[in-house]
């Protein structure tokens, strides 16, 4: 599974936010990485330099799985780390949702009598 990260330019500790992005991505999605292609991640300060909202940090996640559709999830919070906890949980349980819905339909067809 590749983790590709961006940030916008108001974002600072690249290397550091780019390590725990990897580390959060890999256990939120530990027992489906074997489905999942690829993880783009992006980083934002909605606000930049100026002074706004306090949940003006955002992450948003796109998962590709094997032959579907990508899925992609985006989260809101007061700090960065935040950000990538938050948008990380949500994805992890709609990559299970999204293929544990699709076991099932497959399960489905699979025990259906002959027509």
């Amino acid at each position: 599974m590749q983790i590709q990260v961006n940030t916008d330019h108001n974002i600072e500790g690249r290397e550091a936010l780019f390590a725990h992005v990897r580390s959060v991505v890999e256990r939120a999605l530990s027992h489906e990485s074997g489905h999942v292609t690829r993880v783009e991640v992006h980083v934002a300060d909605e606000n930049g330099p100026k002074s706004g909202p306090p949940r003006d940090m955002r992450c948003t996640m796109e998962a590709r799985l094997e032959r579907r559709q990508p899925v992609v999830v985006t989260f809101d919070a007061t700090s960065v780390h935040q950000a990538v906890d938050g948008a990380a949980d949500k994805l992890g349980r709609l990559v299970e949702h999204t293929l544990g819905r699709q076991h099932e339909e497959r399960k489905r067809r699979m025990d259906a009598p002959p027509g």
